[in-house]
């Protein structure tokens, strides 16, 4: 697994996939980014799937093998065969190389066969194989659709009805620091792994397999390692509320150390409904880059406002380009931070006060393309209203273009 690029100037500091364990030369590499710029988000709108509600009561005499027992059998140990990534100029027979077999979890949200697991752990993949609960029987699956920008994957197997035990989905929006979890999967390949914790913080914001970042992330102490990836984290009523995405290492190993995130499960059910619906899954684009503005950087900057967002750049050709927004055209470094100066400042959007660069992402990405958005900026001693048509995001950070 690779380092992620730019993440690491982040608090997270040195963040890595917590997911597919990959043999050879294959592996995912994640750069940082919410179109270029600190951070990134991806808005959760929650929409039933057709996954049974669990009703049962919390019993605190063996909470964790209770859920064990109860949603053990709806987890999936996935494998993934990695295509290789063309003829090696240094082999004198020209084999390709790369490849290799990748294994993560994922879990079972209908009785129609239908599996949610990470993207990264299906992505290149070119077949995918599925073990479900504790038995040995292998299943070929289909991959109906994924979507890089939030790490979700939605898989499909055909297996008989009583191979198919479906786990409940809860409600992430409504997960509390301090709650209890229990995550099961496949570490290291090591099957139906059960671990428990607590939820350890929430609001999180981590980075996609295409540069973009994911918000709304659970953070958990709970054991995960690579292997876990695509698994299901699970609340005490037996629930999943998020899927088990990326672990911090916080050193040079890639081992836990307490520090393990989950996308939101809201995040994956919107997902799965654009990928049954329509096939892909898109998101809303602003077309900007901006830092968050603090009491000390607007002093240092003498800038009118003390909290917002300073646009860094403009996407040249993006929607808040093509709405007149105005980028810095110079360039300081403050406290070891660059910034382009002489840009816009975001104070409100909707008429709703911002105060970071998280708060421009959420309300882009609550947001659809095609909608528009009023953002009030200050330019220079003067306060205006621009209004912005959202466009559709690209598909990885590579395809923004440049200034």
């Amino acid at each position: 697994m690779l380092a992620m690029r730019r993440f690491f100037r982040t608090s997270f500091g040195s963040a890595v996939l917590g997911g597919a364990v990959v043999a050879a030369f294959a592996a995912i590499a994640i750069a940082a980014g919410w179109i270029k710029s600190d951070s990134s988000s991806t808005v959760t709108v929650s929409q039933p799937l057709s996954a049974p509600v669990d009703s049962k009561q919390e019993d605190t005499t063996n909470l964790v093998n209770q859920i064990y027992r109860h949603d053990g059998q709806g987890v999936a140990f996935i494998s993934s065969e990695l295509k290789p990534e063309g003829p090696s100029e240094l082999s004198p027979f020209g084999e390709p190389e790369g490849g290799g077999l990748a294994t993560g979890s994922g879990f079972l949200i209908d009785t129609e066969g239908h599996i949610v697991t990470n993207n990264h752990v299906v992505e290149g993949a070119d077949k995918v194989e599925v073990k479900l609960g504790s038995s040995d029987k292998t299943y070929t699956a289909e991959v109906v659709g994924t979507d890089p920008a939030t790490d979700v994957a939605l898989l499909k197997v055909d297996a008989p009805a009583d191979s198919l035990h479906p786990l409940a989905l809860g409600d992430s929006s409504k997960v509390e620091v301090g709650e209890p979890v229990v995550a099961i999967g496949n570490p290291f390949g090591l099957d139906r792994t059960v671990t428990a914790g607590i939820v350890s913080a929430i609001q999180r914001q981590i980075q996609a397999p295409n540069g973009f970042s994911i918000s709304h992330v659970i953070q958990t102490d709970a054991a995960i390692n690579p292997g876990n990836s695509g698994g299901p984290l699970i609340d005490s009523a037996g629930r999943v509320i998020g899927i088990n995405s990326q672990i911090q290492t916080g050193g040079g190993g890639n081992g836990n150390v307490g520090i393990g995130f989950a996308v939101p499960i809201n995040t994956a059910r919107e997902v799965v409904t654009q990928i049954e619906q329509h096939g892909e899954v898109k998101h809303a684009y602003l077309g900007i880059t901006g830092s968050s503005i603090t009491p000390d950087l607007a002093k240092a900057l003498k800038l009118s406002a003390d909290s917002g967002v300073l646009v860094n750049e403009v996407i040249k050709g993006g929607p808040a380009d093509e709405a007149g927004l105005k980028g810095g055209d110079t360039s300081a470094t403050i406290e070891g931070a660059s910034f382009r100066l002489g840009g816009d400042v975001i104070t409100e959007i909707d008429g709703k006060k911002i105060e970071s660069i998280e708060d421009v992402i959420n309300a882009v990405n609550a947001a659809s393309p095609g909608d528009k958005m009023e953002l009030t900026v200050d330019r220079g001693d003067k306060s205006q209203t621009i209004t912005v048509t959202l466009g559709v995001r690209p598909t990885s950070t590579e395809e923004v273009p440049s200034r």
